[in-house]
């Protein structure tokens, strides 16, 4: 028994050594805001790479009410510690609802996704979007800050990731912001392709 216990935690030492790692920085959106942390899209994504599968260990190290600005002051910390194969970058709507100008928002993520780069990970970048009532003019330019950084860094891109969850009443918390446990799941589902290309 004492043998058997041994060569088991050997063995899943050894499974963890070679999991490969993804660090998700974001904000409330991926820090699972008002539900339960293992109801997040995050945790649900784990879930499908476990199934899968692929041995990936994902380090959340998102924070609720994070800004861009936050996040370039977390960011190094989060690559020396979790050493990430792959950068999951969710920020920049915390910014845009503080009506932060779109020139400083698109510099942080640049900046963010280049020590990405610099620490040797790939870079995947979520889109996010803002309520309407900021303007036209201030919500495009928002909303293009992400495809304009992927094209100009070279790097992938989701498109809005709640697209399908934020106009639908059932999957929305009351604060008409976050999403809740039942649209958790197609946030996952529109990463996943995504970022599947970049575990290969």
């Amino acid at each position: 028994m004492t043998r058997f216990l041994f060569v088991l935690i050997v063995s899943l030492m050894s499974a963890t050594a070679a999991a490969k790692s993804i660090v998700v920085l974001g904000d409330s959106i991926s820090a699972g805001y008002g539900i339960e942390v293992s109801q997040g899209w995050v945790q649900l994504l784990q879930q499908k790479l476990n199934e899968k599968g692929i041995n990936y260990i994902i380090h959340n190290e998102s924070i609720s009410g994070d800004t861009t600005a936050g996040g370039l002051a977390r960011i190094d910390r989060a690559l020396t510690l979790h050493k990430p194969d792959v950068v999951i970058l969710e920020l920049g709507a915390n910014d845009g609802l503080r009506g932060l100008p779109p020139a400083l928002i698109k510099s942080n993520l640049a900046e963010l996704a280049h020590r990405g780069q610099q620490a040797g990970a790939k870079v995947l970048l979520l889109s996010m979007k803002i309520p309407p009532n900021y303007g036209k003019r201030y919500t495009d330019l928002f909303y293009t800050i992400y495809p304009q950084l992927a094209t100009e860094l070279g790097i992938s891109y989701v498109p809005f990731i709640m697209e399908n969850v934020a106009l639908t009443k059932d999957m929305m918390q009351p604060d008409g912001l976050h999403p809740n446990a039942k649209g958790q799941p197609f946030i996952t589902d529109k990463v996943w392709p995504h970022l599947l290309p970049l575990l290969k």
